[in-house]
């Protein structure tokens, strides 16, 4: 089978960033990737598009070189990672939902790749054609098994073309799904018995390598064979610890989703400080004797405050042509910190009448004068 070079399997002029709802990392960040390539004069990894000091900077953000800060988090993890991938072991992201794992994974795979869209979307009815390849039945018949019919799934694609493939809650999978990466990872070859020849047998190219999710609240967290585990390094992305940095992260991801969304006015510093502050509390089972007890079985995460700030933006502009106010917060918290569970709701009502009336502003007064909201 002929391998394509990276040149040629080179993603083609791009839609404008504007023009979709969420571009690809190596869209959205093209000009920082492409100054990166120009000044980088480091030894790089066989395979790789930028070396690993300047994949670091990257994610990580360099603000004497105009190059933004795209992941909050420990630095060590982000230098962990890279050597991981260098080394030619898979890297396996692990932590609570919300944690930034997916988007840490993209930015590596643009980083190290140029590509962050070979991805495997994993779930229960993840099949192995959907990792490795499938086929175009009607050339299969006419024709039978031939490259022409053959169709390259994700991790086909990246070993043949050398480029990192995320595999996104890969625990998710069926065990029999997960472990068919095994030889991918230990022989770094597809076999595909219905071609002959060499045609059969895809090498992985340098550069290749797998970056894996894992989210802890499933319950299949733990499922994965001790063989599969092997091949793996495990790497742990905690949650954001303080508050002024959650906030920033909240405030400028918010305001990217609203102005993409048509809302003219940013959001409302004291808004988005009270929507971050309720989702810590909750997380951290304010109130409550036992923390758990009152921490919502939802999941309070960093991402799910980005959404329901979102959806406080487009509430506000769309509804009364304003920001959203903390009343809007309230309306919308229902469907986050409700979605598993009716008690969440109960737990949600009882931290609005007994915690929120120890904040003195006038942000968390207004939150807690909107409390009968959560009942309509």
């Amino acid at each position: 089978m002929r391998v394509r070079t990276k040149e040629e399997s080179a993603p083609g002029p791009a839609s404008p960033p504007e023009a979709v709802q969420r571009p690809p990392a190596e869209v959205r960040y093209a000009g920082e990737l492409a100054a990166l390539r120009a000044d980088d004069r480091d030894p790089r990894p066989p395979g790789w598009e930028l070396s690993l000091r300047a994949a670091r900077r990257f994610v990580i953000g360099d603000a004497s070189a105009g190059i933004s800060r795209k992941f909050v988090g420990n630095p060590s993890l982000v230098d962990r990672a890279l050597v991981t991938l260098a080394t030619s072991r898979g890297l396996m992201l692990v932590g609570e939902p919300g944690t930034a794992k997916s988007l840490l994974s993209e930015l590596i795979a643009a980083a190290v790749s140029g590509v962050s869209t070979l991805t495997v979307q994993g779930g229960a009815a993840t099949t192995e054609d959907q990792i490795k390849y499938g086929w175009n039945y009607a050339l299969l018949v006419a024709e039978g098994p031939s490259t022409r019919s053959l169709v390259p799934a994700p991790m086909l694609r990246g070993m043949a073309e050398g480029r990192i493939v995320r595999f996104e809650e890969i625990t998710r999978c069926p065990l029999e799904v997960q472990d068919s990466l095994l030889s991918l990872l230990s022989e770094r070859v597809v076999a595909i018995p219905e071609l002959s020849g060499s045609d059969g047998m895809v090498f992985a190219r340098q550069g290749f390598n797998v970056i894996a999710t894992a989210n802890t609240r499933d319950r299949g967290v733990n499922e994965m064979s001790a063989a599969l585990k092997r091949r793996f390094n495990f790497e742990t992305v905690f949650p954001i610890p303080d508050l002024d940095t959650e906030l920033a992260l909240v405030e400028a991801e918010v305001t990217t989703l609203l102005e993409r969304s048509g809302v003219e006015p940013p959001p409302d510093r004291d808004v988005l400080e009270v929507l971050v502050g309720t989702f810590r509390e909750l997380r951290g089972g304010a109130g409550a004797k036992d923390g758990a007890e009152g921490r919502p079985s939802a999941v309070m995460s960093t991402a799910e405050a980005v959404s329901v700030a979102h959806a406080v933006g487009v509430r506000g502009w769309f509804l009364r042509g304003e920001p959203g106010t903390a009343a809007d917060v309230v309306a919308c918290l229902a469907g986050t910190a409700a979605k598993d569970s009716p008690e969440d709701l109960t737990r949600l009502r009882r931290y609005l009448e007994q915690q929120v009336p120890r904040h003195r502003s006038p942000a968390w007064q207004a939150l807690y004068d909107a409390r009968h909201l959560l009942a309509d």
